[in-house]
């Protein structure tokens, strides 16, 4: 699977630019990786039923993702509304949606992990009755020493044909598999140097 590198213009969502923005603010603070606790996006209750939170737990490929956190618009999409609330946390990523679905995206969290880099990708689906869905996933890292130790991402899905239903829109059989037509790291126009921050509207730069 091959990523792009890109800026963060590349993510469409409005709300997932916003969340980006915060986290490239912690960076410039940290220089090296955000630390979690310095994560304060504005309006964040209004978005954690489209964010899971994760804890690294290993390294490299052997690394998996504890889930830590799971917004409750993504238990519907994933069709897990049957699991115990209690139950849908503390458990790793790979068990909560099978192997079928975790070897379609795990190289997504794996390069998050290894590039210490957002990713974003955006995935074509089609929910109950047929129309296409557009799946757009952010994931950003965060730790301290270089090391990722937390993962937090954002999915959102629109459609262009309208309303949608989002009911079992990723489940372990949807409509049809979904297909990932982007895949980037967005490691351009964050960094250049360390002395001189600027920030626009649309993206934080350091030049």
């Amino acid at each position: 699977m091959e990523f792009s590198s890109a800026n963060p213009s590349v993510v469409r969502s409005i709300r997932q630019r916003d969340l980006l923005n915060t986290w490239l603010r912690a960076l410039v603070k940290s220089r090296t990786l955000p630390v979690l606790g310095d994560y304060r996006p504005e309006c964040i209750a209004d978005e954690l039923a489209d964010m899971m939170g994760f804890d690294v737990i290993g390294e490299g490929c052997d690394a998996r993702f504890l889930i830590t956190q799971e917004g409750a618009r993504l238990t519907t999409t994933y069709g897990n509304e049957h699991i115990d609330p209690d139950k849908r946390t503390n458990r790793y990523l790979d068990d909560a949606i099978g192997p079928e679905r975790y070897e379609r995206v795990v190289t997504l969290y794996r390069t998050c992990l290894a590039r210490k880099r957002p990713t974003y990708s955006i995935s074509m689906v089609q929910d109950a009755d047929g129309k296409d869905v557009q799946y757009e996933r952010l994931l950003l890292p965060f730790g301290s020493a270089g090391s990722v130790e937390q993962i937090v991402g954002s999915y959102k899905a629109i459609s262009i044909e309208g309303h949608f239903k989002i009911r079992n829109l990723m489940a372990i059989r949807p409509r049809a598999v979904p297909a990932i037509v982007v895949r980037a790291v967005i490691d351009q126009d964050i960094v250049r140097s360390s002395t001189h921050v600027r920030a626009s509207e649309d993206i934080i730069e350091v030049s």
